[in-house]
């Protein structure tokens, strides 16, 4: 496997370029900044949110900040992707600039939250273009290296502009009767995930065994279903403990846990930190 990993000191700009017969993301996969996935060659299943997506050689994904995403199909072999993470400040240095062209595609992002764009024949040049040159910039680590290769990720995602603003976006494929079931009970757990939601309850609530449920959420997602209420929980947690002053306690409560002892062993299983560090490195980022 051949790797490539870059992020700026400030955590504002990474990218990430891999060649692998096979790769599987963490089991909570989300970013605090916008993510662009380029997928150079092969094929990848994702769950996205709501939604299980094809991605196929050419295609551009952009997933908006504290989106839940994973790969499904770790099997799937020879592929290589790009990815890159900005924060909002670079991404809005574009979309607050004026210029039409980039409204189709942030002002949708900005509504679903994710997007797909297919790539033309023309299109991938450049794209493979700028991808050569931003990580030769990234092993080369000359002087202005990493505003060199912002400034070429900028020209990446204004291509995707371009794109949408030619073609428009194309429709996803309506889901099998299968997937759209489980779909529809993450949906409801996105919404719910302060209440009880158990195998059983939601299996009964859906009109569905508890087997069919969980051997098909994991197959449609790529969690297990304690993994994904339990990371929808814990990115809820997160964002009220960066974004407001409550006790630990409550949030564990309005986040869904049943206690506080119960929600630190989660937190820590699914971050790999407590829920205070959160608190603290928001307060660092506070002018």
């Amino acid at each position: 496997m051949d790797e490539l990993q870059y992020e700026s000191d400030d955590g504002t700009f990474s990218v990430s370029h891999r060649k692998a017969l096979r790769h599987h993301m963490p089991a909570s996969h989300w970013h605090s900044t916008y993510e662009i996935f380029y997928l150079i060659s092969g094929k990848r299943e994702f769950f996205i949110k709501d939604r299980t997506i094809v991605v196929s050689e050419g295609d551009v994904v952009v997933i908006a900040p504290h989106i839940l995403h994973r790969t499904t199909n770790t099997e799937m072999p020879a592929h290589e992707r790009l990815i890159i993470n900005m924060d909002e400040g670079m991404l809005s240095s574009v979309y607050g600039s004026g210029n039409d062209i980039v409204t189709p595609l942030f002002q949708p992002l900005l509504d679903k939250e994710y997007m797909i764009i297919t790539s033309s024949v023309q299109d991938r040049i450049v794209l493979d273009e700028l991808t050569k040159r931003m990580l030769h910039e990234m092993e080369d680590h000359q002087p202005g290296f990493d505003l060199y290769a912002r400034t070429l990720a900028l020209q990446l995602l204004l291509i995707c502009c371009r794109r949408v603003w030619r073609s428009g976006l194309d429709p996803l494929p309506a889901p099998s009767p299968m997937h759209e079931t489980i779909l529809e009970i993450v949906r409801y757990i996105n919404g719910h995930y302060a209440e009880e939601l158990t195998l059983h309850v939601l299996a009964e609530k859906f009109f569905v065994s508890p087997y069919y449920l969980s051997r098909f959420f994991k197959e449609v997602t790529g969690y297990t279903f304690v993994e994904y209420v339990n990371s929808v929980r814990v990115k809820e947690a997160i964002k009220l403990l960066q974004a407001s002053s409550l006790k630990v306690g409550l949030i564990a409560k309005k986040a869904g846990f049943s206690s506080v002892t119960h929600f630190g062993r989660v937190f820590k299983s699914v971050t790999g930190h407590v829920p205070l560090y959160y608190r603290k490195t928001n307060l660092l980022k506070r002018p």
